[in-house]
C-alpha cells in the first residue's frame, strides 16, 4: 500500500522536482485538515506512481510554512516539474482534488 509523502525542509525540492506534485500543509489540531486526511490518503493510494501526494505538518516544519506564507490551513499546493502551477486553501472533497491532478496529469 502505498502512502502520501512527509515532506521535511530536507525533502521538499527534491521531491516536487519532477512530475505532478500535491503539497498538503496540515495541523494536527486543524479540524478541516483531520476532516480531509482519509481522502489525501485515499489519493495517495490511487496516484500511485502516477503523481506524488505529500503533507507538511505546519506545526513540524514551521520553516517552510513560512517560506511559502502559508496564513491558512489546510492549504493546498499543487506543482508540475518543480513550477507551482495551482493552489486550494480550506478542505476540499476528493472529486475536487482529482480534478486539479488529472488536469495536470
Amino acid at each position: 500500500m502505498a502512502g502520501y509523502i512527509e515532506l521535511t525542509e530536507q525533502n521538499f525540492e527534491e521531491t516536487i522536482k519532477s512530475g505532478v506534485v500535491m503539497v498538503d500543509f496540515w495541523a494536527p489540531w486543524c479540524g478541516p485538515c483531520r476532516m480531509i486526511a482519509p481522502v489525501i490518503d485515499k489519493l495517495a493510494e490511487d496516484y500511485a506512481g502516477k503523481a506524488k501526494i505529500c503533507k507538511v505538518n505546519t506545526d513540524e516544519q514551521q520553516d517552510l510554512a513560512s517560506k511559502f506564507g502559508i496564513r491558512s490551513i489546510p492549504t493546498i499546493y499543487f506543482y508540475k516539474n518543480g513550477e507551482k502551477v495551482d493552489e486550494m486553501i480550506g478542505a476540499a472533497n476528493e472529486q475536487a482534488f482529482k480534478e486539479k491532478i488529472d488536469g495536470l496529469l
